[in-house]
């Protein structure tokens, strides 16, 4: 190991070992490597709290939201008793607006988005009052062809002019889906506990009790679940001719 030097020019001590430079200039690298380091972790950190302060910002019902949404994004739509009217649009984005019967209905509920790998999940909250929906009607437009999955104890699901996958669970209530054209979907399964199904875009009309109404297509594009514990669903369209494979139990 030789014998440290300093060097005039920048007051830095260097001694060599084979052709290495060490000393205090070895310490500066450091302390920027560390610099650099934080600095990275703190930026991680901020981006993290504003997506979940994104995620926790919960809107009045006396509001209206946007969202960019891509064309066959997958939205998850988790309600409590509402009317709910989605509809598809030529815009790549969600639009959310609320009315209600009366100011004090309306802020007892809210709703906020949070983006997903595959979309987005809306969640409309609030209290579970006496009287039905409570006249709370939420409007959800959204790009034309969109997968939506809805979970909501009691109320009304309506959608217009989507095209994609459908996978709808309510307690009590209705389900009314219009604009269904021959030979879209793959498969249809559609059930109510107690009440009604109406396929008149298949061909189909049951009533009574534990009603099913499946039909099975191998060139179509789209699947399509519905559930009603107690009410009714109803498939509106172009009827299917006879003998394509529409069933029901």
């Amino acid at each position: 190991m030789g014998k440290p030097t300093l060097n005039p020019s920048d007051g830095v001590f260097t001694f060599s070992v084979g052709h290495q430079r060490i000393g205090n200039q070895q310490d500066r690298t450091r302390v920027g490597d560390l610099m650099k380091r934080a600095s990275c972790v703190a930026g991680v950190a901020f981006l993290a709290c504003s997506i979940a302060g994104f995620a926790e910002t919960k809107i009045p019902c006396s509001q209206s939201f946007d969202h960019a949404l891509e064309s066959r994004a997958v939205l998850l739509i988790d309600s409590r008793p509402a009317g709910l009217h989605i509809v598809g649009t030529d815009k790549d984005a969600i639009h959310v607006s609320c009315t209600a019967g009366s100011e004090e209905n309306a802020m007892e509920v809210s709703f906020h988005f949070s983006p997903t790998a595959k979309g987005g999940k809306l969640s409309i909250e609030g209290a579970h009052l006496h009287n039905g929906n409570n006249n709370i009607e939420v409007r959800i437009e959204i790009p034309r062809r969109t997968s939506v999955s809805i979970r909501m104890m009691a109320g009304e699901v309506r959608l217009e002019a989507v095209k994609g996958d459908k996978d709808i669970d309510i307690g009590a209530g209705q389900v009314t889906i219009s604009s269904i054209h021959e030979g879209e979907y793959r498969s249809v399964d559609t059930s109510v506990g107690v009440g009604e199904v109406k396929a008149s875009a298949f061909g189909a009309d049951k009533g009574g009790f534990f009603r099913t109404f499946k039909k099975e297509n191998s060139s179509g594009d789209y699947r399509l679940r519905a559930h009603v514990t107690t009410g009714q669903i109803e498939l509106l369209g172009n009827a299917v001719e006879k003998g394509e494979g529409a069933r029901s139990d």
